[in-house]
């Protein structure tokens, strides 16, 4: 069982920044690990992901913008989120995989507002 906690969001002006933390309470080395995302009145979707060995994948809205990393000592993916959009509202959710185990953390709210 492995337990997920996001931190990092909170309120941010279009053209911010933001860096989100995901702490995973076991190891996590051999999980491929997302961010996904979930705007009001709209399903959510995949964000990024990285895999154990360091390969990385975005929605292509938020290509250019946003970076997936991971600290493998450390159990934690980060997601460094910038030229925030009003677009990129939403709760984000951190999500850890592996074969049939799936995991998922509370979520965190991102609001891009002036």
């Amino acid at each position: 069982q492995v337990q997920l906690v996001e931190s990092g969001g909170g309120l941010v002006q279009p053209g911010g920044s933001l860096r989100l933390s995901c702490a995973a309470s076991g190891s996590i080395t051999f999980y491929v690990m997302g961010w996904y995302r979930q705007a009001p009145g709209k399903q959510r979707e995949l964000v990024a992901t990285i895999t154990s060995g360091g390969s990385t994948n975005y929605v292509d809205s938020v290509k250019g913008r946003f970076t997936i990393s991971r600290d493998g000592p450390k159990n934690t993916v980060f997601l460094q989120m910038n030229s925030l959009k009003p677009e990129d509202t939403a709760v984000y959710y951190c999500n850890a995989r592996h074969i049939t185990m799936v995991y998922w953390g509370q979520g965190t709210q991102i609001t891009v507002s002036s």
